[in-house]
């Protein structure tokens, strides 16, 4: 991890700008639109249902209250082209050529998908290799592909990074920080270049860093992807999870054990293992093309206008889901109606403040939750070209919890708005604290991380554990109740006793940063020499004027 030491100077400035321009966020507005966006009326605002309707007309509303202009050449949306897939009549995975037949469960022992835009899946007796953690990093002298062909095979892969344990953030994949290569996303992406005809993961919950029940409620019902010419067509035919106790089974049908396999997999040269039992999967899909809907709104700028900083927050969540105690709307209040709330909240502040010198630009993205598809749209087809787009802040999930002593930087080490953004942080009070579960591979899992693949940096940061009442134990249990009882359920719902003072003190941080960046024109924050996106953003502003 690097740090930087900041001139005394830029802390002056910042919190001598912010001290006397910045008008105070809204608790009335945080408590609103997190309750209103939460509500049963909108059936947990899934992307392409009429519930999005509702949704974006009610964003567009708070918007033009707060004082925004359409972002969009006179509109306030940027459609997306969407594809949704409902597997249907899933039948269960069936394994032979072991000791002993195995058939998995759908929903109960497995859940099974595809990105393919086909009718059906049909897959019959396809062998089946265990590839570890299906990492191919030649940078890292790392492939778990070598010497095996998969092609038309089904590969079982292990969630994480190999060094994933490691307590530090030593390792050849940064010790317990996950890096994109321990996401899910990735696996399936490299087992369709290794042609790979399905691709399943173990799901262990502390390496995914959630339960199965997650797994269970993200990846049943429908799934959205982006309608892209060829119907995704270059992917495997199959994409899925098991359960680890599932895995133990099939591993011991082959005459294999699942842990002392799992532990090989951890050391550089691990070989990928045949374990001689073939796959058949069949489910059918029913296919639905429709536009979903990024809301975009602007705050001119006075002398660059044409210089653009970002504030984004997803608006989409799961729809409906599988019930809970005969609920079977997962609501999504912290995640993330408080985000959008944030985002409302902020656009206020801003617009009272009055323009900057560059624009701000306040965004509400659809479907983060089915892999970030509204910001990767956006980023890949920009309303505002991204070699002048400075930088931004992303806001995903607020602390109701009340306010901390720390303020923690997701996947720290990364870029120079780490730096701008720490004076900031020191004015209010509070201390840059460490990322307690990197493992979670949080930096890859939010809509910042669309715009850091194309080179701009957004910041991902908030409230860490250390709780002013309470303090880290406090902090942790809250966050553990959270993913075991809230976290992508029907749970997730807006309650009146949360204490908002967390995160308007987070919020309080992402104006200041966002009015630094709008009012400073000589600010043009990079990555690090090391970053994996900063040759993408030299080679971007090289030819900016």
């Amino acid at each position: 991890m690097r740090t930087l030491i900041l001139p005394l100077l830029l802390v002056s400035t910042a919190t001598t700008a912010t001290a006397q321009t910045k008008p105070s966020i809204s608790v009335d507005t945080l408590k609103t639109v997190t309750k209103e966006l939460s509500s049963d009326t909108y059936e947990g605002r899934a992307p392409t249902t009429p519930a999005e309707e509702k949704t974006v007309a009610y964003i567009v509303d708070r918007f033009k209250a707060a004082g925004l202009k359409p972002g969009n050449g006179g509109s306030w949306f940027q459609n997306v082209p969407m594809v949704e897939i409902t597997g249907r009549n899933v039948a269960p995975l069936s394994f032979t050529g072991g000791k002993t037949p195995i058939s998995l469960a759908y929903r109960t022992d497995m859940v099974a998908g595809t990105y393919r835009v086909v009718p059906a899946i049909d897959l019959r007796n396809s062998p089946v290799v265990f590839v570890g953690y299906g990492i191919n990093a030649p940078e890292k002298g790392w492939n778990d592909y070598a010497g095996v062909d998969v092609k038309g095979k089904t590969v079982v892969i292990l969630v994480n990074d190999p060094d994933w344990e490691t307590m530090t953030l030593d390792g050849p994949f940064e010790g317990r920080a996950m890096t994109y290569y321990g996401r899910w996303t990735y696996k399936y992406e490299e087992a369709a270049r290794q042609g790979a005809a399905a691709a399943i993961i173990v799901h262990q919950t502390n390496p995914a860093a959630y339960p199965w029940a997650v797994v269970q409620s993200s990846w049943t019902g429908p799934q959205l992807e982006l309608d892209e010419k060829g119907d995704h067509m270059d992917q495997s035919q199959m994409i899925g999870w098991v359960q680890e106790a599932a895995a133990q089974k099939l591993f011991a049908s082959a005459g294999k054990d699942f842990a002392t396999l799992s532990a090989a997999a951890k050391q550089q040269g691990f070989k990928a293992i045949p374990l001689g039992l073939t796959m058949s999967a069949h489910f059918d899909n029913a296919i639905k093309r429709q536009a979903s809907k990024n809301v975009i709104g602007v705050l001119p700028g006075t002398t660059k206008p044409d210089d653009y900083v970002m504030y984004t927050a997803h608006w989409d969540h799961l729809g409906r889901c599988d019930a809970v105690d005969g609920d079977d709307i997962c609501n999504g209040a912290l995640d993330n109606a408080s985000g959008v709330a944030g985002l409302v909240a902020i656009a206020e502040a801003q617009a009272k403040a009055g323009p900057a010198k560059r624009s701000m630009a306040f965004m509400a993205v659809t479907a983060e939750e089915s892999g970030l598809l509204g910001s990767r749209y956006y980023a890949e087809h920009p309303i505002y070209p991204l070699d002048h787009t400075v930088g931004g802040v992303n806001m995903d999930v607020l602390n109701v919890g009340g306010a901390a002593r720390d303020f923690v930087l997701t996947g720290a080490g990364k870029s120079e708005i780490e730096d701008l953004v720490k004076p900031f942080v020191a004015a209010a009070g509070r201390t840059i604290g460490v990322e307690e579960h990197p493992e979670g591979g949080g930096y890859y899992r939010s809509d910042h991380f669309s715009f850091a693949k194309l080179g701009v940096p957004m910041l991902d940061g908030g409230s860490g554990s250390d709780l002013i009442a309470g303090g880290k134990a406090a902090g942790e249990a809250a966050r553990k109740d959270y993913v075991a009882h809230r976290y992508h359920k029907p749970q997730d719902e807006y309650d009146p006793s949360w204490d908002w003072s967390g995160a308007v003190a987070d919020l309080d941080i992402y104006y200041g940063l966002g009015r630094k960046l709008a009012e400073d024109t000589t600010l043009w924050p990079n990555w690090y020499p090391t970053a994996e996106f900063r040759a993408i953003r030299d080679k971007s502003r090289a030819g900016a004027q």
